[in-house]
């Protein structure tokens, strides 16, 4: 939780400055809130982990709304899966929203913004972010499970089991969710 706020503070704090100068911001990150809440509802058990695979959204997020304002729809759009869905839990909303909404987040936006920097094409940079997003996201995911469950193997052994425990079902939906936000930023920008 004091991780994630640090990252959901100054994310309020944009939110707050980008809706005074923009009256369209607000409805409009409500919309990608339910687009990143819909998207990550997807949940497909991993029977290694004890948890589950799913699409993001938070790097297309990202992209669109800002790295800090994803933190906060994460961190809402979790809740609400907690609470009314039953995934998650309260417990874990801090952890979950580093690894999904932070860590997937900016390490999306910062594949575009880089990408985007040498002229890559929009489609190319959208689909890596997309890609690197889900896959930070699930590394990080790995790497919180092991170091809460640290046991008698070596740390980096099992950070490495646990990810490959997500790999069968994260793999192919980070190639699903770089086709998704490659697709989806294509359609806005026309």
């Amino acid at each position: 939780y004091a991780v994630s706020a640090a990252f959901i503070i100054p994310g309020v704090r944009e939110i707050k400055k980008r809706s005074e100068d923009n009256l369209y911001y607000k409805p409009f990150l409500a919309m990608v809130g339910v687009g990143v809440f819909t998207i990550s509802c997807m949940h497909i058990p991993v029977p290694v982990t004890g948890s589950c695979s799913h699409p993001c959204g938070t790097p297309l997020a990202a992209i669109i709304v800002g790295p800090f304002a994803t933190a906060v729809i994460s961190a809402i759009c979790l809740f609400f899966q907690a609470v009314f869905l039953g995934h998650g839990g309260i417990t874990t909303i801090g952890a979950n929203d580093f690894s999904m909404g932070i860590a997937g987040g900016i390490s999306g936006y910062l594949c575009w913004k880089i990408l985007r920097h040498f002229k890559s094409p929009i489609w190319l940079a959208a689909a890596v972010a997309g890609f690197v997003g889900d896959i930070v996201t699930y590394l990080i995911s790995a790497f919180e499970l092991a170091l809460s469950l640290h046991g008698h193997v070596p740390f980096v052994k099992e950070w490495m089991i646990f990810f490959m425990g997500y790999a069968p079902t994260q793999l192919p939906l980070a190639v699903a969710e770089a086709i998704f936000t490659a697709a989806v930023l294509q359609v806005m920008i026309k």
